[in-house]
Order: structure tokens, then C-alpha cells, then sequence
């Protein structure tokens, strides 16, 4: 029974609303996938438009094949990419490359180019080394006001001498939202900075996102239920 004052019953979503709800929970699955194909796929065919031109027609796939397979040339650019890495890797490869470098350094433009665009190849695709170690919270731009932060590594160098601190002095990258790759080179102490659990792949999301997606919480809930204390 109901009186005057109750509320009234909570309505089920008409059939508009149903489908509405339906449409934009199909965008959600369906854009991620459709959008990684797609850019894959432009990726692949632009790489072919690139490559295949520079193959002598002779021995153009299409020739034999009788169809234009989309792919071929990036498959003829990672076996050229993988030769090419091969040869220089050896004492022949490494005497060709320190000469044509040299020939390189005394052109003036071209050698700027060529320095800058080498430096920025070898931050993104050096092995044996990581772009940045772990993820942190540091206080910026003013204290009491916190930012995820990327520590580098530890400042060495006139930078670490010309500071005076008590401990390590570690550089600190600070990235904007939501474009993670322009941001801030800090220079903060070692005890100034709180290293973070999570990964740094988890940090960038966090960034990106604007702080809607945090790193998965099962670990530490899995935890938390073994009998260790909530901190």
C-alpha cells in the first residue's frame, strides 16, 4: 500500500531509452576495435605505397601474384630493416656508417638534421636501455598541490654538483594531459619524490586519460584479502 507522501515507483526505460543504451554500448566495443584495424590497416597500406614504388617491376609480387596483396611491402621493409641492422652490427657495416657520418658532419644543414633526427631514434628505439625507470607522485607546481611525474634517472654531471642537497638529486619528467609527450624536465631530491607501485604504462594511461582510468586494483585487493593490513 501507498500513501500520499511515498515516492513513486522507479519506471522502467521506454523503448527509446533501451536503444540508445544499446547503440552507445555497442560504440564502446565497437570503436576501440574498428579504430586499431583502421589505423593498422592505413598504416600498412601506406607503408606499401612507400616501399613497393622503389621494388623493380620484374620482381613486383603483384606480377606473379596477379593481385595487389596489401602487406607485401611492409613485409619487403622489415626484411630490408632486419638486413640493413644485420650488416651494421659488423665491423664492415660499423667502418661504412662511421664514414658516411663523416661525410655527413661537413655539410652544414644536413648534419643538423641527421643529428636530430639519429638522437630521436635511438631515445625511442634503443633496447638496452628504458625511456623511464618508475612512475611517482611529486608536489608541483607548488606544495600541497600533487602531479604523476616519471623519473628518468639520477642527475649526474654539473647538474648534480652545482646543487647543494642531502641525497641524490633525480631528474623527474612531468607530462601534460592528455598529450603525455610534451611536459617538464624537474630536477627534484631524492626524498622529494614518492615512487608509485604502479607501472609506468599504468601512469601514461592515468595521464592520458585525465585521471578517468586507474590502474587495475585487483593485486592489490588480492592482498589486502591474504590478511595484509590496508595501508
Amino acid at each position: 500500500m501507498t500513501t500520499p507522501f511515498d515516492e513513486e515507483p522507479h519506471k522502467r526505460p521506454g523503448l527509446f531509452a533501451g536503444l540508445r543504451a544499446s547503440f552507445l554500448t555497442g560504440i564502446v566495443v565497437i570503436a576501440p576495435v574498428g579504430l586499431t584495424i583502421w589505423l593498422l590497416w592505413s598504416a600498412t597500406g601506406w607503408v606499401d605505397s612507400v616501399v613497393l614504388p622503389l621494388v623493380p617491376e620484374t620482381i613486383q609480387p603483384e606480377k606473379y601474384i596477379g593481385i595487389n596483396l596489401r602487406g607485401v611491402g611492409l613485409i619487403i621493409f622489415l626484411l630490408f630493416t632486419i638486413i640493413v641492422g644485420w650488416i651494421a652490427k659488423g665491423l664492415i657495416g660499423r667502418s661504412l656508417i662511421n664514414f658516411a657520418e663523416g661525410l655527413v658532419d661537413r655539410m652544414p644543414v644536413v648534419r643538423t638534421i641527421y643529428s636530430g633526427i639519429k638522437q630521436i631514434s635511438e631515445t625511442v628505439f634503443a633496447q638496452s636501455e628504458r625511456s623511464f625507470e618508475r612512475a611517482c607522485m611529486i608536489e608541483y607546481p607548488r606544495k600541497g598541490i600533487w602531479a604523476i611525474g616519471f623519473i628518468s634517472t639520477t642527475a649526474k654531471g654539473e647538474v648534480a654538483e652545482q646543487v647543494q642537497t642531502t641525497g641524490d638529486l633525480v631528474s623527474v619528467f612531468v607530462p601534460t594531459t592528455p598529450n603525455p609527450t610534451s611536459g617538464f624536465l624537474l630536477y627534484f631530491p631524492q626524498e622529494d619524490v614518492i615512487e608509485l607501485d604502479m607501472s609506468v604504462e599504468d601512469a601514461a594511461k592515468l595521464v592520458i586519460s585525465a585521471g578517468l582510468v586507474y590502474p587495475n586494483r585487483k593485486e592489490a585487493d588480492d592482498e589486502e584479502n591474504n590478511g595484509k593490513p590496508k595501508k
